[in-house]
């Protein structure tokens, strides 16, 4: 009758009893206090009810679908009897709940997945509810920190990535061949959740550690939005000149890195041929900043009057990123097919004075095949110091003298620090 040898039904079953005694570990510690007879569901009832479930599986199993139809009124059954000893629980301890009752719910189920289904998956669907189970102190502390701003970012992330990606055509849609709109929002996406990850940081170790974490944090999310926040501050704070400039500095730091890390997700051979001019850049602007906010002893103590990055995630930048990089990309195919690599030149010095990240993607794309991984790499460091230059400026326009000196020399020795990089790596060996 069964398609199971009577070692494996065996082995089953004790796979469905260990994962209702896990759920029953869990309920039954919560419970510890009470008396005998004073709650629901414990350790041996989740058990119990998850060995139930296998049993009912293995009888079920060889029935097909009327043995579905039975386990499936098993199920009821069950449910109909701890619901009504849970109802009595309730009314007893005037409180309310149907955790437990969905824990032993899912002891029953999980525990006929075992028999009749794979054992590994129901394994997993028991640890993951004892653990779901055991986070309710943490859950629960970390949903009254949960501000409205954060969870609609998260949704909206969530959204981009699993409702909206999957439904774009994965093909070109313009006569050139540059514009591809599954992989231009997946580009997208992958900036968007970069700042989320920035908002995170700092969310978790906190402004009060200083503008050097506000710096690197924000690097994450916008080097440029942050490099104008800590020059805005500079005529309002003449006292924390180096704490600003190096904030500015390490986000700078983040901004070389990101790319290296962006090129290394779409074009691992790129980023590795960049790896050398990149890295120099990145440590220079790290060294710079830390020895500015290190200089300025005043300059951390109170970066928490406000943050630089106040939005998880701004829809309206991540739309506008998504069509600059859209016409960059566009752009950069135009160029290469007119004008060759010059054109490329061209269109990275201009772009790369509002970001970075588009040309870099679009060379990790698009450019190394078109006009070949030497002339993308001098594309992407074009950007780059068309970049820093820009926020250079700013810095000093926005900052004053003081602040845009301190910038202008650590901008200038992370170039110089990029440009030995590259010579000592030969430039772009074939």
């Amino acid at each position: 009758m069964y398609d199971m040898l009577p070692d494996e039904l065996i082995w089953r079953l004790s796979v469905a009893l260990a994962i209702g005694l896990l759920i029953g570990l869990e309920r039954g510690w919560k419970a510890r206090e009470a008396a005998e007879g004073e709650r629901a569901a414990g350790v041996r009832t989740h058990a119990l009810a998850g060995l139930l479930g296998g049993v009912w599986g293995a009888i079920a199993a060889p029935w097909g679908g009327q043995g579905a139809i039975a386990l499936a009124l098993a199920f009821m059954a069950f449910v109909a009897v701890i619901a009504l000893f849970r109802l009595r629980e309730i009314a007893a301890e005037h409180i309310y709940g149907a955790t437990t009752l969905v824990a032993a719910m899912l002891a029953f189920a999980l525990g006929a997945f075992a028999v009749v289904g794979e054992p590994v998956p129901a394994i997993a669907g028991g640890v993951a509810t004892a653990a779901l189970l055991a986070a309710k102190t943490a859950l629960h502390a970390w949903l009254q920190r949960l501000s409205w701003p954060e969870l609609r970012s998260g949704l909206v992330l969530l959204v981009m990535s699993f409702i909206l990606l999957p439904a774009l055509p994965n093909h070109p849609v313009d006569p050139w061949g540059a514009i591809n709109p599954f992989a231009l929002w997946l580009m997208t996406v992958l900036i968007a959740a970069i700042s989320f990850i920035g908002y995170v940081a700092v969310r978790a170790v906190g402004y009060r550690q200083g503008l050097a974490v506000a710096g690197l944090a924000g690097g994450l999310a916008s080097s440029t939005a942050t490099t104008a926040a800590m020059a805005r501050l500079a005529p309002e704070h003449p006292d924390r000149i180096g704490a600003l400039a190096g904030g500015a500095a390490l986000a700078n730091a983040v901004m070389a890195l990101r790319v290296l890390a962006i090129l290394g997700l779409i074009n691992p051979e790129l980023s590795l041929r960049l790896f050398g001019p990149l890295i120099g850049v990145g440590l220079v602007y790290l060294l710079a900043g830390a020895l500015l906010v290190h200089s300025d002893p005043g300059g951390g103590e109170h970066a928490g009057e406000g943050p630089l990055v106040d939005n998880p995630l701004d829809l309206a930048i991540v739309v506008k990123f998504g069509l600059f990089l859209a016409l960059v990309m566009a752009l950069s195919r135009l160029a290469t097919h007119f004008a060759g690599p010059a054109g490329v030149y061209a269109v990275a010095l201009f772009s790369g004075m509002a970001d970075v990240d588009a040309i870099a993607l679009a060379m990790g794309r698009q450019g190394a095949a078109e006009i070949g991984m030497q002339a993308a790499g001098v594309a992407v460091l074009l950007a780059v110091a068309s970049n820093t230059v820009v926020k250079t400026t700013m810095g000093w326009m926005l900052g004053g003298r003081a602040l845009g000196a301190r910038l202008a020399l650590a901008s200038t020795l992370a170039m110089i620090a990029g440009g030995l990089m590259l010579r000592v790596s030969h430039g772009f060996p074939g």
